[in-house]
């Protein structure tokens, strides 16, 4: 069966990974397109959107997780929780307002459902294709059924997306071409967020470095900190900074105001915010150090409002 190769893709929109596209392209103009590839780097910097390009390009379909979606020869695979019996996406979970302490899987469910996709023949292309988002997250035995897939994969291709190669199996590893996907300059990063009309986030130096050459990291923690009252934030900043410190007291309400209002996820968030905060603004090396501390009793889960009420207390003195 033969197609038409789009004219254009989501390739084209992808900034700051040209080597990437331009291997992508390449193998699709010279046919040469592998049975699996592992697209690895940092969160938010385009391997989902080169996973898009790529898909509309072989399946020849027009740009658009929309179309993709709707395409007869391709599924997409997520994490998923498991609620009674059904599995819900991070979005689905978020949707219904549900809070999970484990982080998400990719089941082994799934990884059976994708390989009875992988028996039958393309409706509409010229071959099949899977791509699995957060590779990482594949869970024991998913990666075991994963690995006799990829063993066998027939006329489909497979795409891996993971923050780092070594985080999965390596002999899964070694069945997928590898494709690196690299942080971007600042300008590149500028320009993207100009595009999205996020200009605004380049005001906030703590937050372009917690992007670390990340558009969608840049986002996401301006979206974070425009979740939290500006009032809390700033009464943290004069804390970070010990300007006007807090008494006890004060240190103690603001505790209890964080408990309240954020959750455990936003509160994880936040101490890496006040981390690199404090970095920009003062340089302090031992102040970075407490909120590493802080980091780990939350994550051992001791009660927030004591850790809060204890780190709080201490800085503002």
């Amino acid at each position: 069966m033969d197609h038409q190769i789009a004219d254009s893709s989501s390739l084209d929109r992808l900034i700051g990974q040209e080597k990437a596209v331009k291997l992508l392209r390449q193998a699709v103009i010279q046919k040469k397109i592998a049975p699996a590839y592992l697209f690895s780097g940092r969160e938010g910097i385009g391997k989902s959107i080169a996973a898009c390009g790529f898909a509309e390009l072989i399946l020849g379909c027009q740009p658009g997780r929309t179309a993709l979606n709707k395409h007869p020869d391709l599924i997409w695979v997520e994490p998923t929780y498991s609620d009674r019996g059904n599995l819900l996406t991070v979005a689905e979970a978020a949707a219904q307002n549900l809070s999970r302490r484990n982080p998400p899987q990719i089941r082994v469910e799934q990884i059976r459902y994708l390989t009875e996709f992988l028996y039958r023949h393309p409706l509409k292309s010229d071959r099949l294709m899977v791509v699995i988002e957060d590779a990482h997250l594949l869970s024991e035995k998913s990666a075991n059924a994963l690995l006799k897939t990829l063993e066998e994969p027939g006329k489909a291709t497979l795409i891996l997306i993971a923050p780092e190669s070594d985080s999965l199996l390596n002999t899964i590893i070694s069945r997928c071409q590898k494709l690196r996907f690299t942080p971007l300059a600042s300008s590149e990063l500028q320009l993207v967020l100009n595009q999205h009309n996020y200009a605004e986030i380049s005001a906030h130096p703590e937050l372009m470095a917690m992007a670390q050459g990340s558009p969608g990291n840049a986002i996401t923690a301006w979206q974070n900190l425009q979740s939290i009252s500006p009032e809390l934030i700033e009464i943290l900043q004069r804390i970070v900074l010990q300007q006007n410190p807090q008494n006890s007291l004060e240190a103690m309400l603001t505790a209890k105001n964080i408990n309240e209002e954020l959750d455990l996820t936003t509160q994880l968030w936040l101490i890496d915010y006040l981390q690199h905060y404090g970095w920009q603004y003062s340089l302090n090396s031992e102040l970075a150090a407490t909120w590493e501390q802080t980091k780990k009793y939350l994550l051992a889960y001791v009660q927030p409002r004591l850790v809060w009420e204890s780190v709080l207390t201490g800085l503002a003195v």
